[in-house]
């Protein structure tokens, strides 16, 4: 703690562990099980309570509350944890619970994400890397969401929903079943409208790769065959794209959520404008 920068009007308990360069502003309390990785900045007005770890590097900005118990009846008061990776961005009034005592018992949340102002992660969810939650995007408890995820603003996302990684979802959204890896989902309730092309060719896909993945799409939403059947015919003809077996996967390890599916009778409306032109 000797080189930790603390405002004399910040309250940092006995048994809370500061790495080096910690630097906490005014009017912030950290709780005794707190611990802090090097240099985690908390602006003002944080609040860092119950057994919350937080990565190097992390930035924490005004009347944030992070590791307050969870939302749930059912928690008994037991120990539970939020664990929250490094070279984070966290806006103001966000909100982020520990686990509860009667399911897994832990939130965690991944390297690089961005939290913008008043998004809320509830207790038991498993956020990836490199995430971006934009302002007011709410997760309700044991959600599952994976790697270079965007959710667009005022955006709620029901429990034990999983989203996929490089999945897009769109502002004022509702989303009660899964998103698959790669989809681009919007609407309340939100349906499917194809694949999130501009983060598929931000992380190197071509346009063959593209083509290909919605070919499959096509297969796997065909509404005259059942989904498990249309899984197989997938998986034979489009074997080869290491993509479409990822997605493929997704859908075969059922979570406790269906799945969010294309709007009956309509094309894919993700937008290309190297195709359209």
């Amino acid at each position: 703690m000797s080189s930790a920068s603390i405002h004399p009007t910040a309250i940092v308990d006995s048994g809370a562990k500061l790495g080096a360069g910690v630097q906490i502003g005014p009017f912030c309390h950290i709780g005794p099980d707190v611990v802090l990785g090097d240099g985690v900045e908390l602006a003002s007005h944080v609040v860092v309570a119950g057994a919350t770890t937080i990565g190097s590097q992390t930035k924490v900005f005004p009347h944030t509350t992070l590791g307050m118990p969870p939302q749930n009846v059912r928690h008994k008061g037991g120990r539970t944890t939020l664990t929250i990776g490094s070279n984070c961005l966290i806006r103001e009034c966000v909100t982020m619970n520990t686990g509860t005592d009667t399911s897994r018992g832990a939130t965690t949340i991944g390297d690089g994400g961005m939290f913008m102002a008043y998004s809320h992660i509830a207790h038991d969810c498993i956020v990836g890397n490199n995430v971006t939650f934009a302002n007011s995007a709410t997760l309700a408890g044991h959600c599952e969401v994976g790697d270079n995820v965007i959710i667009g603003g005022l955006t709620a996302v029901h429990q034990f929903v999983r989203i996929g990684h490089h999945a897009f979802v769109g502002g004022c959204s509702a989303i009660v079943g899964d998103v698959i890896p790669y989809g681009m989902a919007e609407g309340n309730k939100a349906r499917l409208r194809g694949f999130n092309i501009i983060g598929m060719k931000r992380s190197g896909f071509a346009r063959a790769d593209l083509a290909v993945m919605r070919q499959a799409y096509r297969v796997i939403f065909d509404r005259q065959h059942p989904l498990t059947e249309n899984l197989e015919r997938a998986a034979a003809e489009f074997g080869g794209s290491s993509a479409v077996i990822d997605m493929i996967e997704f859908m075969r390890s059922r979570g406790k959520r269906y799945f969010t599916v294309p709007p009956r009778g309509e094309a894919l409306l993700d937008d290309d404008e190297e195709e359209q032109g």
